[in-house]
């Protein structure tokens, strides 16, 4: 089926919703269950009907499109780590599509882990280090490498990572999603006007 403008911009907001949660957790330790709740519940969709069922509720990445928002026009600011995380998880997922083994192995992993969110719930800890640890098997042996940075005593919290990981893994799931409904980083360099107003139109809903 033919996607829109709008469905394009859901899937790059998903990856904004993502790595601005692996940016607060970096320097923070914590970010809102509200913002990171669609993140991980995008990794389930496997066979959703549209774009907008892939985050869940209606405003479900919200957040991302703020961020989306401030990365185009630098208000209220532009936080440069948070566009590095997008453009690298872009540039992770085109070398991802290539290993059809890799995707192989994630798409198992994912199964797996359905079962162990119907029994202990989508943001369990036992959930989140499931994806840490599917991640660290496949993505991370991939280029480029993620480097995160913050304060050292969040990065060495073994929760804080698993978190980290599992949100990584979904702003992935986002690039994928963002490519095969027509996204290109051609479209954020030229087509600005037209992300800007289908994100503001999306907040204003």
């Amino acid at each position: 089926m033919p996607h829109d403008n709008l469905d394009r911009v859901t899937a790059l907001a998903g990856i904004y919703q993502a790595v601005n949660g692996v940016h607060q957790i970096a320097r923070q330790g914590a970010t809102e269950t509200a913002s990171m709740e669609p993140s991980i519940y995008s990794l389930f969709q496997v066979n959703a009907e549209n774009v907008k069922a892939v985050f869940g509720e209606p405003g479900a990445v919200a957040e991302g499109m703020r961020c989306l928002i401030a990365s185009l026009t630098g208000v209220p600011e532009r936080n440069l780590d948070i566009i590095r995380y997008a453009i690298s998880l872009m540039r992770l997922e085109r070398s991802l599509s290539e290993q059809p083994a890799l995707l192989s192995r994630i798409s198992s992993g994912i199964e797996v882990a359905t079962a162990k969110r119907d029994h202990f719930g989508l943001l369990h800890p036992t959930v989140l280090a499931h994806f840490a640890d599917l991640y660290s098997e496949t993505l991370s042996h991939l280029e480029p490498r993620i480097i995160v940075r913050g304060d050292a005593v969040h990065l060495r919290n073994p929760d804080y990572q698993n978190q980290i990981r599992a949100l990584l893994l979904a702003g992935v799931r986002a690039a994928m999603l963002w490519r095969q409904v027509g996204g290109s980083r051609w479209q954020i360099l030229f087509q600005n006007k037209r992300i800007l107003n289908a994100a503001r139109n999306y907040l204003s809903d």
